[in-house]
């Protein structure tokens, strides 16, 4: 269903393209005034028009166009394509120029299509497009290295040492040795007085 639209839309399209291009006065598209040109230089435009008898493209200096034009292309057909011809710019000197499409009808009348202000420069280098702003990032800004701080050296304090022995102080075993010698002592003189005890009751 869809593609019946579609083919009358296209046969439309080729119909109402034909007719403006019989229809339509001669014309310049490209290059356009003030462009800058330089080499080999594409022509587009229209010369097909009804009764075409004959075309001449041509330039003149910006300085003079209506003194002397210089043919660049003639024809015997119109050219039914949209690069009409092919500008060579390289014999040229730098400077402004006039770009000028005659056509000649079967009557005898002429219709012409001018384009003024073209530059030609082929020894002067194409101004280079300015780079873009750069704007710095928040981190392109070198963090400072870190450095090493010495360490200090902790304060070093003698290990304790033992304290000598004290002559006076008094020990377990020497108590326990001291006792023991003490209840033995004690053990001799009761039985020596119980002995005298009983020695004396008899």
């Amino acid at each position: 269903m869809l593609n019946l639209p579609i083919a009358m839309f296209k046969h439309l399209f080729v119909f109402v393209t034909l007719f403006l291009a019989q229809t339509a006065n001669i014309s310049i598209a490209s290059p356009q005034s003030g462009a800058v040109l330089r080499g080999q230089v594409e022509i587009v435009g229209n010369m097909d028009v009804p009764n075409f008898a004959s075309a001449e493209l041509a330039f003149s200096y910006a300085s003079n166009p209506a003194d002397s034009w210089f043919t660049i292309q003639t024809f015997s057909q119109p050219v039914k394509e949209p690069v009409i011809a092919v500008w060579d710019t390289t014999a040229l000197t730098d400077g402004d120029y006039v770009l000028h499409l005659r056509v000649t009808l079967q009557d005898g009348s002429v219709q012409d299509a001018v384009v003024s202000d073209l530059k030609i420069r082929n020894d002067v280098p194409l101004p280079t497009p300015s780079p873009s702003p750069t704007f710095p990032s928040q981190f392109s800004t070198p963090l400072p290295a870190l450095t090493a701080q010495p360490v200090t050296a902790l304060p070093t304090f003698p290990s304790p040492t033992s304290l000598p022995a004290n002559p006076v102080s008094v020990t377990p075993t020497l108590i326990n040795s001291n006792f023991a010698r003490g209840a033995l002592i004690t053990l001799v003189l009761f039985a020596f007085f119980s002995l005298i005890l009983r020695l004396r009751k008899n």
